[in-house]
């Protein structure tokens, strides 16, 4: 399994590692990326497998244990200590690695709009999402247009090229999602709300400074999953990004990456 990486930032730094979420890639933190890296941290920004540059599982294996068992891998191979900033899968795989212990450095962690009891609507509505158009696109502006459908009070972007990054040309001569299909639908996929229990259980052994970020507009993360997640980590602390939904970097990069560098700045300053 080969996983690729952007890295950046002062090297020995202490070290912020970034988890894309379902669906998308690790261009999906460019800006805040090299926000941290301004500010004095070692980055390190991953595909996770089944996306983007990274190998997909041969097997077809997409669960927890396994996406945990990638990010320790990787940790092992930069010096610590580290905070784990994650997106929805990635927020679950970093809960998920940090209440397991298996890797001691890890002193900070930022969970952004997942919980591990998430909105079954939302939760389906990005599955439908993920599982349309199978055959991909014919043109770049069919995919424009189901992005569009999807997140339909985000602006069309005004360079439509960007979305290139999150496509892949295959030999037919159409366009499809960069993401392994079997991440959805495959016999190891990796589905809520099979994992909340037991992720739930697994977090009260997390002692580590905590953050989640939530997006108001957000379908994924309710009051009642907020207050069922602190009960289990009491000392949780929430930042609320008024005008974003589920993709809250994406949404409104520069009060996400305010309240990450407050966060951070207070539990894992860089210097």
């Amino acid at each position: 399994m080969v996983l690729s990486a952007d890295v950046g930032g002062p090297v020995g730094s202490p070290a912020v590692v970034l988890l894309h979420g379902g669906g998308q890639t690790r261009r999906s933190w460019g800006a805040a990326a090299k926000a941290l890296a301004a500010q004095g941290y070692y980055v390190v920004n991953l595909d996770a497998r089944g996306h983007g540059d990274s190998d997909w599982a041969a097997d077809g294996r997409y669960t927890l244990d396994v996406l945990a068992a990638d990010v320790a891998a990787v940790l092992a191979e930069v010096p610590g200590p580290f905070a784990l900033v994650g997106a929805s899968m990635g927020g679950v795989t970093a809960l998920h690695l940090a209440s397991s212990r298996n890797v001691s450095d890890i002193t900070a962690l930022v969970m952004v709009d997942i919980v591990p009891r998430v909105e079954r609507a939302g939760s389906d509505r990005i599955q439908t999402f993920m599982r349309a158009n199978p055959k991909g696109f014919a043109t770049l502006d069919q995919a424009i247009d189901a992005v569009a459908s999807y997140f339909p009070l985000r602006p069309r972007p005004r360079d439509p090229t960007g979305l290139m990054a999150n496509l892949r040309l295959r030999a037919d001569g159409r366009l499809y999602w960069h993401w392994d299909p079997r991440l959805i639908d495959g016999e190891h996929a990796l589905e809520p709300p099979a994992f909340s229990d037991s992720l739930l259980r697994a977090s009260r052994r997390v002692r580590m400074p905590v953050m989640l970020v939530r997006g108001l507009r957000s379908d994924i993360v309710s009051d009642a999953g907020i207050e069922e997640f602190r009960s289990v980590i009491p000392h949780l602390e929430v930042f609320e990004v008024s005008q974003a939904g589920h993709m809250v970097a994406g949404d409104q990069n520069d009060v996400f990456n305010f309240g990450v560098l407050d966060f951070l700045g207070r539990h894992f300053p860089a210097k």
